[in-house]
């Protein structure tokens, strides 16, 4: 079967995707809540499958309808790169970018974007550094790298970079289909602190996940830590605890083919911001440059 869709549709159910709510994405796309519905009801017909599960405080993505997100992305980021001509580009610019990214970033948010980069600059090459954050802060402020990639919401001091956020992914609960707490539509922290939680202890991820605990005054239930996002994912899709990490690092499946679930949570958790850093006051150079603008570009800030 087979039937005609256009980039508005997908704009809208990439929104309704990326807001958890068709309200929120009517609003960042300036149109009446009833085209997000129409848009995101014509794909679910023409496709066959639902792919959003209604929730009285929003939606959220079935396994469906994020596989079908990660194709609307792509489809939407090519077109975008098809219309851009900015007057920085140049097909033919050689040179070196010399960039750092952290494991969050490197692992689930660059390499795509470094790969469209790749197919408008084919002569510049990358040196690109897998580091910590703390120490690609330190190599862009020695002139060692031009640009760090990091989660923003990490960063020491920021005003002594300059900074842009290049994407904001909001933070849901991960749990197993048969979990407990997959049965609530919007379950909130106290809700979840007595279930044993899963602690990812990658990119500072363990401090950042105690403040927003904290500041309710209340603890996670840590029955295990891991550095491994996949033996996460194998844990909780297998019951053995629940997490709470960022929609960009999101798979609705483990290792194993078993299900995992994400719920939006009541409390006002902070998204988290991954973005670049660069040498306040200090010019890029020009492939530099063109990597900066470029990304800027692609992520829509």
């Amino acid at each position: 079967m087979s039937f005609d869709l256009t980039l508005r549709q997908l704009r809208y159910f990439v929104a309704a995707a990326q807001t958890g709510q068709f309200s929120m994405a009517a609003a960042d796309e300036h149109v009446s809540q009833s085209a997000i519905t129409n848009a995101v009801l014509a794909l679910e017909s023409g496709l066959g499958t639902r792919l959003f599960e209604r929730l009285p405080h929003g939606v959220t993505l079935t396994p469906d309808g994020q596989d079908f997100y990660n194709h609307a992305r792509r489809v939407l980021d090519a077109a975008r790169d098809a219309v851009h001509k900015p007057p920085f580009r140049s097909h033919d610019m050689r040179g070196i970018a010399r960039i750092a990214a952290s494991y969050t970033v490197l692992g689930y948010f660059l390499p795509e974007l470094l790969a469209r980069f790749r197919a408008t600059y084919p002569y510049i090459e990358f040196d690109l550094r897998d580091m910590d954050r703390a120490d690609i802060e330190s190599a862009v402020l020695e002139g060692e790298v031009e640009i760090g990639v990091v989660l923003l919401s990490n960063l020491e001091r920021l005003s002594r970079f300059g900074s842009q956020v290049l994407i904001r992914s909001r933070r849901q609960l991960w749990v197993a289909p048969s979990h407990p707490l997959a049965q609530l539509d919007a379950p909130s922290l106290k809700d979840i602190a007595p279930h044993p939680y899963i602690l990812i202890t990658v990119d500072e991820a363990e401090q950042s996940t105690q403040r927003y605990w904290k500041k309710k005054r209340l603890e996670p239930n840590v029955a295990f830590r891991t550095s491994s996002m996949e033996a996460l994912r194998g844990l909780v899709a297998h019951g053995f605890g629940v997490t709470i990490l960022s929609d960009m690092v999101f798979r609705p499946w483990s290792l194993e083919g078993k299900r995992i679930e994400a719920r939006p949570i009541l409390d006002a958790v902070p998204q988290m911001d991954a973005g670049m850093i660069w040498r306040k006051g200090v010019p890029l150079s020009g492939p530099a440059t063109a990597l900066q603008q470029f990304l800027i570009h692609a992520c829509g800030t």
